[in-house]
């Protein structure tokens, strides 16, 4: 499945690099703790979480993710916003919680 089946299945917004829709999800993967998603996420998978600042491109760059989706109504800072374009990684935003937004990736997945 693409990032962008998954943004229209669930109504998400596209807030930075629209290119890297077409990315393939290979699963996802939920958590705030960078040291964590360092260690675990997987190359492909789509990142969950709350965090809002630059360093989630980071980890995200280097591990190789299809992309982050930041929950809860929170809006990304605009020096994460700058630092996921220069690294053409998709950063998504959507209302509701990480445990919804994960339950629909889930189902969407299988």
């Amino acid at each position: 499945m693409k990032i962008s089946d998954v943004f229209k299945e669930m109504s998400l917004e596209v807030k930075t690099f629209k290119d890297g829709v077409q990315r393939e999800v290979t699963g996802g993967y939920v958590s705030d703790l960078l040291s964590d998603v360092l260690a675990h996420a997987q190359e492909g998978n789509i990142w969950i979480t709350l965090q809002t600042h630059q360093n989630i491109v980071a980890i995200a760059s280097t591990k190789g993710l299809a992309g982050i989706i930041i929950v809860g109504g929170r809006e990304p800072q605009q020096e994460t916003l700058e630092k996921a374009e220069s690294e053409k990684i998709t950063i998504l935003t959507s209302p509701l919680s990480a445990f919804e937004i994960a339950g629909k990736i889930y189902q969407l997945l299988q």
